[in-house]
Order: C-alpha cells, then structure tokens, then sequence
C-alpha cells in the first residue's frame, strides 16, 4: 500500500500524467470492454502510447472496430479476445489465459473496464436474477479472469493489474443497491490483492473514472445532456499511468479521474 504521505502525490501524478509515444512501449495488455465506452479509450489510449493491447469484449464487431482504429492510428497491432463475461465458462476463461501465454509469453497489464449498471430501484423491487448478473460481471468475472491470466502476469517484471470503480463504490446511495455493492465488492477485491501481492512483482489499482459521456451514464441518468459530460478518452489518464513504468511500486490505491 502506498504510505499516506505519498497517497496525494501519487493521485495528483494519476489526474495529471499525459503518457509519452513510447509510455507504454514493449508491454502487452488486455482491456476488457474494449468495443465501446470506457474500455475502448484505454485501449486506444494505450495503443497509442505502444502497448500491444489484447482487446477483449463480449462484441466481435464492436472489437474489430476498435482494432481497426488503432491500426489506422499507426498503433501496433492488437489481438482480439471475445469473451462474454456473463455467460463464459471456465474452459474460456482457460483458453483466454493460455493463449496469452502461448502468444506472449507475459501479460504486463490487465485493465478491468467492462461493467454492468443493472437497475436502479428500491430493494423491495430489485429483481434477483438482474442483481446476481450485476455482481457476476463486475466481480465474479474480474476475480475469474484475473485469476486465470496470474501465471502471464507473473512472467512480467512489472505488472500491473487496474480495476474500475465508481463514486459508487464508496459511499452507497438509495436505489443503486446492485451496482454499489459490486463497486464496494471491486474496492475491496483490489485492496485484498494489492496486499496479497505486495510482495511480488504484480502491483493492483483501481480508478474511478467517474461521469463520462458512454452508454452506461445515459442509462442511469436517461434525462441527462450527456454532451455536457467529458468523453471516456479525457478520463484515461490515471490508468496509463498506473500501467506504465511511472507508477512503478505503487498498489493498492484508489483513484479519481476528475
């Protein structure tokens, strides 16, 4: 964990860092949600800065998009890794992983940005099914995936593995009961992991890219000027930062983007 006198500095250097052409050079990195939204800005954002990316999303053609823009920007050339986080299964889980290794060799960076809002309604009105798909893909999918892809990671001297939280995930509020607990359940995943890895060569973050102008935000707030709200490529500061050498020795914090 980092110590408190270096927690401001550390999120002051996450807010502000513009990452260089050659930021994340050499290092491989898989995005989860990659076609649309959050995902897809960092792995633009991380292609552009060098990082051969493994775009993974449960979209095949919004994937291949994607890839098509970081070709067409002069990135290098990504992968592409379908993988429908509710309803894979274990035997995916485990090919995604070995195809990592047997591609790669090592997995510098794993950035966790697909997510599920659900509803947002009273618990008397929660439906189970929609709060059990909410937790699965926020959490119990995270957890798979980072659980399988750990071999590759560890082959990385410097690894870094970014969870995205949410306002949410810090203070619950009325009607926001099966994302909240997801976003609480993602915070202390990371902090349990950050603190389980400490002692290796795999550091764990998370961000809290807060409002952005995706898809998810208009579903929760359908009367909301999203044009008034900043696009998901302004907010991707803070995870290239902490998956680039410049963040090197720092885990277990918790970020905002704004």
């Amino acid at each position: 964990m980092p110590k408190p006198d270096l927690t401001t500095q550390c999120l002051e250097r996450a807010r502000n860092f513009s990452a260089a052409v050659d930021s994340l050079a050499g290092r491989t990195l898989l995005v989860t949600g990659a076609g649309s939204g959050l995902g897809k800005a960092v792995a633009l954002a991380s292609a552009a800065a060098g990082a051969q990316v493994i775009l993974s999303g449960r979209s095949v053609k919004r994937l291949e998009a994607s890839f098509e823009e970081i070709i067409k920007a002069g990135g290098p050339e990504p992968s592409i890794a379908p993988l429908d986080l509710e309803t894979a299964v274990a035997p995916q889980y485990d090919e995604l992983a070995l195809a990592v290794l047997k591609r790669y060799g090592k997995l510098d960076g794993l950035v966790h940005c697909a997510g599920l809002l659900g509803v947002l309604a009273p618990l008397s009105h929660y439906d189970v099914p929609t709060f059990y798909r909410v937790m699965h893909v926020n959490v119990t999918a995270a957890f798979a995936l980072t659980q399988v892809l750990q071999p590759a990671l560890e082959q990385s001297v410097d690894a870094s593995i970014v969870f995205t939280s949410s306002g949410a995930g810090r203070r619950g509020k009325a009607y926001w009961t099966g994302y909240a607990a997801s976003k609480f359940a993602t915070e202390g995943l990371m902090q349990s992991l950050a603190d389980e890895m400490s002692n290796s060569r795999i550091r764990v973050n998370a961000v809290n890219p807060g409002k952005a102008r995706t898809a998810m935000r208009l579903q929760a707030y359908p009367s909301e000027d999203l044009a008034m709200l900043p696009e998901p490529s302004s907010l991707v500061g803070p995870y290239l930062w902490l998956l680039s050498a410049a963040s090197s020795g720092v885990t277990g914090l918790s970020c905002d983007a704004q």
